[in-house]
């Protein structure tokens, strides 16, 4: 499913930046990078499916899955520099207008509305039971809208012969991009740099274990993410001398999971003035 969107979408985006090179185009060009984005989406979930779901081994004890964000990163950091590029060849366009094949670069953007919906059509099907195929189909939909700016902008200039809004088109879906790319990129640093998941306290979390029945204390708290879909989490507990310590771990654990969904935890469990014969409790 994901490979035949991915194929039809690379084909597409080649032609699409010869296109755009051999009718003068830069609205096509930047199209062509935005287009890129869904590429670069597409291929991101068919490798997280692919090497996400990997064992953990002796040389990567957490598996593959930080391969999808590094993919991401890399993505955000390529269409910045493509946006910079938009932006001074813009300019540089405005100084000194250039003609503008508008018919091929029409036929050229409807084509690549078509491979738009046609690649939505193939992604629909799962977009309910994957994350990664859900942000590829809105990714590929938030592209349509390039694909109409340059319809429009094609239009535009076959009726009016004003080459000067080929450049306009471009600058705008350039700055179309460029909030999304910066939201992106923003998130995957911070899985990256092993923040606090998206949508998620740090207190709220370490207020809710020391909601625990048993629990005095907290401390030595992470909360971090591998991909940006988990949660994980680690900490020091301190309980009253002759508490059950396993007991009070399957409380907080089960506590973690139904309230924030977390799923991977490693608890030490201290008691006051020492630890439980320094053995670490994990799940």
């Amino acid at each position: 499913m994901i490979g035949w969107a991915l194929a039809l979408t690379s084909t597409f985006l080649l032609a699409e930046v010869v296109a755009g090179l051999y009718f003068n185009s830069l609205a096509l060009l930047s199209d062509a990078a935005h287009m890129m984005t869904d590429v670069i989406a597409l291929a991101i979930a068919l490798l997280a499916i692919r090497f996400g779901s990997r064992d953990a081994d002796s040389r990567r004890t957490f598996g593959y899955r930080r391969f999808e964000v590094l993919a991401a990163a890399f993505n955000a950091l390529l269409l910045f520099a493509v946006a910079i590029y938009v932006f001074v060849e813009a300019i540089e366009r405005f100084r000194n207008p250039e003609p503008i094949g508008s018919i091929g670069m029409l036929i050229v953007a409807i084509l690549g509305l078509l491979v738009n919906l046609a690649s939505m059509r193939i992604l629909s099907a799962g977009r309910k039971e994957s994350f990664n195929v859900k942000g590829a189909y809105l990714e590929v939909r938030a592209d349509m809208l390039g694909s109409v700016g340059v319809i429009a902008g094609a239009v535009a200039i076959y009726l009016t012969g004003w080459s000067w809004l080929d450049p306009i088109v471009a600058v705008l879906i350039a700055v179309w991009v460029l909030p999304r790319t910066w939201i992106l990129l923003r998130d995957m640093s911070n899985v990256l740099l092993e923040g606090v998941p998206k949508g998620m306290s740090l207190d709220d979390v370490r207020a809710a274990v020391l909601g625990v029945a048993g629990v005095v204390e907290v401390h030595g708290v992470h909360l971090w993410s591998m991909s940006g879909e988990d949660a994980s989490f680690s900490a020091h507990v301190v309980l009253p001398a002759g508490e059950a310590p396993l007991a009070v771990r399957r409380d907080i654990e089960q506590m973690l999971l139904d309230r924030f969904e977390i799923r991977h935890t490693t608890i030490q469990m201290d008691s006051v003035g020492g630890s439980y014969d320094d053995h670490v409790y994990h799940a």
